[in-house]
């Protein structure tokens, strides 16, 4: 059988509200997300020669591997008992940075599968993917969607933004347990009545088609109290000429963010001016992707 191809898009959280811990330790949040043409590069190869079991093969990425998780809850939860796989990785989303490559690369795992066994619509493959991670299930489909609960309420929005992002990637690894702890030290999370007032104030703006002028990340002084070089990102993408700066997700990784007219143009000119400089790691310029398949 050829070999199956799909993108794994990287995530970011134009919005994030965070509330009040739930009984299973996850935190209630409010986030409005977007995929971006950022992407690693997931391939399957079904009756790979020599392999005897699932592989899935990641370089670059140690410890536990959420694709390969993905691929045995899908057998799991399906009962496929195809031929066993081969799933090859080739990561371009920063690692431990705030969006969602890990879960991206499930969800993406979870896609494949389903087109070669035949089995499990895209809502079976979300419900697979809130038994991984709570960002898993949005990345099935990906695109602009509204989340809601642990994340795994899912709205998808037919709205495009004109927006472009410069990504500027930090040279540190966070984990997303130890950022909301971290919030929670700090006394951010919101309590649940501020909590709704920020869902209807996102969708107020959502609306009028204002939400660009209104991005916000409630889990970005946690980052920053972890990781001090987030600070010198920020002011480095502020001060080449980006209309917003924020956090991606549970960060390191800075977004500058340009809105309205000649956004493409303005962006490309800020990336390659934060290049032109050496910053290391490189920034990447990047798009609004748009939803998957499914």
């Amino acid at each position: 059988m050829t070999v199956l191809h799909t993108e794994a898009r990287a995530k970011i959280n134009l919005c994030l509200f965070v509330g009040p811990r739930r009984g299973d330790g996850r935190h209630e949040v409010v986030t409005l997300m977007d995929s971006l043409t950022l992407c690693d590069d997931v391939r399957m190869e079904p009756d790979a020669p020599g392999v005897v079991d699932d592989e899935v093969l990641c370089p670059g990425v140690e410890g536990p591997n959420l694709a390969a998780e993905a691929l045995r809850a899908f057998r799991a939860a399906t009962g496929w008992d195809g031929a066993p796989v081969r799933v090859e990785i080739d990561k371009r989303i920063p690692v431990a940075g705030g969006m969602a490559g890990g879960s991206a690369d499930a969800a993406a795992v979870l896609r494949l599968a389903s087109e070669v066994s035949g089995r499990g619509d895209r809502r079976q493959l979300e419900d697979i993917g809130a038994t991984l991670g709570a960002d898993v299930p949005s990345q099935v489909r990906g695109g602009l969607v509204l989340a809601t609960g642990e994340g795994s309420r899912l709205r998808p929005l037919n709205l495009s933004l004109p927006y472009s992002v410069v990504v500027q990637p930090v040279d540190a690894a966070l984990s997303t347990a130890d950022v909301y702890a971290e919030a929670d030290r700090l006394g951010l999370p919101r309590e649940t009545l501020d909590l709704a007032r920020s869902l209807t104030r996102m969708q107020a703006a959502l609306s009028a088609e204002t939400i660009l002028e209104h991005l916000h990340n409630d889990l970005q002084d946690a980052a920053r109290s972890l990781c001090p070089k987030i600070d010198e990102a920020i002011e480095a993408v502020l001060a080449a000429g980006a209309d917003h700066a924020l956090v991606s997700g549970s960060g390191p990784t800075v977004l500058g963010v340009f809105a309205g007219s000649g956004h493409a143009s303005r962006a490309k000119r800020v990336c390659d001016s934060i290049s032109a400089e050496g910053r290391t790691p490189a920034p990447v310029l990047a798009r609004p992707a748009g939803p998957q398949s499914v």
